[in-house]
This record gives C-alpha cells, sequence and structure tokens, in this order.
C-alpha cells in the first residue's frame, strides 16, 4: 500500500472538503507485519466461527452478543443506556433513560433486520440506506433524511463548518462515491484480503459521511455485515463497537492519520488487532456460556418435577436475561402462586437475581450470565 494516496482537500468556496480518492482499484500488501496481523486475524475468526457449527441451539445467544454492540456502538455516539436497561421494556425504563434506550432498541432492529435481508439482497448502498432509515424511525434524528444520503454539507466537530476537525466531501459527490464503494466490495477481478477490504471499506464510508446523521453507527454495523455475506462467519457474533469504544481516540486518530498522512498500514494494523482481540472475548464469551450451561443445569436438576418448567425460563433467559412472573407464567403455563415459588428457587439457586428492590412488578436478572457479555 505504499503508494496509497487518500485524497485532496479542495476548495468549495467558503470552506474546504476531503474529496477521497476512489478505492475500486488493484491494491497490494506487502508489509510483512500487516501480512502476519492478517493471517492471526483469520486464524481466530476461524476459531470464532467453529462455535456457529458445534453450540447447539446458538441463535439463542447471538440476541445478546447484538445487545451488547447495540449499546457499545449507541455509546459511542453519547448513548448512556447500559445492558441491564436495554433488556427492559419500554415501560420499566426510566423517564429520563428513555430517548437513549429507544435508541439503542432501533439499532438492534436494524442490524436483526439488515442480517436477514441479506439472505436476499447484497451488501450494497441499498441495504446501507434500508438500515440507516430503521436506526432513526421515531427518535432524535429522525429528521435527518433517514434512510437518504445527504442533500447537503456536514462536517465533524466544531460548532460550524469555519472551525471544524474534518469537512467530508461534498453531497453532489456521494452518491459517486458509494457507487465506487460497492463495486470495490464487489470487485473479484482483482483480489484483495476481504478482512483488509472491510478495514478499507469502513474508512472510506466514515470518509464520505454519506448521512446527515448515524454515520458511525452504520459504518460499524457494516462490518458485521460484510463479515456474514462473504461466508467469513456464518453467523453474526464478531462485533468490533467494543473494541473502538474502549480505544475510542486512537480510533478516530488512525482515521485521521490516513486522511492527512495516507498512512493505510497503521489503520489495517489498527482494525486487524481489533479483530483479533475481539474474537478471542467472543471465543471466551461462548467457553463462559459452556460452562455456565452445564452448571445451571447441574443446579436445576435439584427442584424434580420442576425442572423442565425452570428450562423453559431458562430457555428464554439465554436469549433475553430477564424475566418478571407474568412472563414466567406465560413460558411455563403455571398459575401464579407456582410461577413465584419456582421463582424463588431459581433465586436459592443463585440462577435469578431481582434487581429493582419492588413490592410488585419485580424483575429478575440472569445475572452470571449477563457478567459474560460486559
Amino acid at each position: 500500500m505504499k503508494n496509497f494516496q487518500a485524497g485532496n482537500y479542495v476548495n468549495q468556496g467558503t470552506y474546504k472538503s476531503f474529496q477521497p480518492h476512489k478505492i475500486n482499484q488493484a491494491f497490494t500488501v506487502e508489509d510483512m507485519e500487516v501480512i502476519s496481523l492478517l493471517s492471526q486475524a483469520d486464524r481466530q475468526l476461524g476459531r470464532l466461527d467453529m462455535y456457529s457449527e458445534y453450540i447447539p441451539n446458538i441463535d439463542l445467544f447471538i440476541s445478546m452478543h447484538v445487545l451488547k454492540e447495540a449499546t457499545q456502538s449507541s455509546k459511542i455516539e453519547g448513548t448512556k443506556t447500559n445492558i441491564e436497561d436495554a433488556l427492559l421494556d419500554k415501560k420499566d425504563v426510566d423517564d429520563e433513560k428513555r430517548d437513549d434506550w429507544e435508541e439503542v432498541q432501533n439499532y438492534i432492529e436494524a442490524l436483526n433486520s439488515a442480517i436477514k435481508r441479506l439472505e436476499k439482497l447484497p451488501f450494497s448502498s441499498r441495504l446501507i440506506r434500508d438500515t440507516h432509515k430503521i436506526l432513526f424511525q421515531g427518535v432524535r434524528g429522525k429528521h435527518k433524511l433517514p434512510g437518504e444520503f445527504r442533500k447537503s454539507q456536514n462536517w465533524i466537530g466544531g460548532a460550524s463548518i469555519n472551525d471544524v476537525a474534518f469537512v467530508p466531501p461534498i453531497h453532489t459527490s456521494v452518491n459517486e462515491y458509494m457507487s465506487d464503494l460497492e463495486k470495490f466490495a464487489h470487485n473479484t477481478e482483482s483480489f484483495f484480503p476481504d478482512l483488509l477490504k472491510i478495514a478499507l471499506i469502513h474508512y472510506q464510508f466514515e470518509t464520505i459521511h454519506p448521512f446527515l446523521d448515524g454515520n458511525g453507527r452504520v459504518g460499524r454495523l457494516m462490518i458485521t455485515l460484510y463479515l456474514v455475506e462473504k461466508n467469513i462467519l456464518k453467523k453474526p457474533i464478531l462485533y468490533l463497537s467494543d473494541f473502538f469504544e474502549r480505544n475510542r481516540m486512537l480510533y478516530y486518530d488512525n482515521l485521521t492519520r490516513v486522511r492527512e498522512k495516507n498512512d493505510l498500514r497503521q489503520w489495517f494494523k489498527f482494525f486487524l488487532v481489533g479483530i483479533i482481540e475481539t474474537a478471542k472475548i467472543g471465543i471466551n464469551t461462548f467457553d463462559g456460556i459452556l460452562k455456565l450451561q452445564k452448571e445451571v443445569e447441574f443446579k436445576i436438576q435439584t427442584l424434580g418435577n420442576r425442572t423442565y418448567n425452570a428450562q423453559l425460563i431458562l430457555n428464554h433467559l439465554y436469549q433475553k436475561p430477564v424475566v418478571d412472573a407474568q412472563k414466567a407464567k406465560e413460558l411455563t403455563g403455571l398459575s401464579l402462586p407456582s410461577v413465584y415459588k419456582l421463582i424463588r428457587d431459581l433465586e436459592k439457586l443463585d440462577i435469578l437475581t431481582e434487581i429493582t428492590g419492588a413490592k410488585r412488578g419485580k424483575i429478575f436478572l440472569f445475572k452470571e450470565y449477563t457478567k459474560l457479555f460486559k
């Protein structure tokens, strides 16, 4: 990537916009450090992907991966919803937290919808726009053209365009740049490793900044969509938002470094380290899930004829690790007195923990399971 040129600043009258060079072209990688990290990343992703085949009912656990991604990706944008808050129903969320909660729920819906649509619709501008539309339905930013590429200039940082950190390309060039990005994603004539390809696509997308709002969330979500579409992962079980959040300044610095110094090498290294670390965390999480499953199933065997109904509640908890008496009644078909007794038994076994402190409308958390995703 020695000869990589990120782009140029172009005078637009009262300001200069950064006009990136198009990326649908042939690239070669000769840097041995990048090649070594690429090899490690491929190995770790292969290990992680094995869990898609070996864990029974893996779809039960994917919803918690999505929930974690939604809270972390939204956290980068300033929302303060944590995993426990995101698990609650809307009626149980404090009024002052409700806007943040709704943004996280939209992210979950947008990601789930996009993964499902990949079965019929390829990784494309259309898929990206449709996902963006879901992200902003009924929440802050709903007036900023949800599902449409911007028709005006935007900027990053600063109170006005005259004191900003970065001005993306002029709006009249957005469609052309996104078309180029889409062609690069599906270019089979010039070989380029997929992990480096999505690293470059993510950088280019954030540089184009095609929407008036939500570019960060959509750009991070695209990474998982690409990995699933290319069958690098059979299931959506790897998300980089947690890594980007923990290394937020490095993330922004490395993106800026590409634009200012044409240093794609450093961005690739950072991105690949993120893949490696995140895959390892994912592997540890699945190992923890398998261990916890054995421990919990051993515990509920002590409940005798109530074991079956306890298992029904557990199957729900692996997907959404909160439950109240009404939900437990729905799951088991038991009477409320029997449900309360079963919940008390699960509390005694340290499987459930009451989290509201209320006398009525109590909500119980599968705390040990939730800890695995923190």
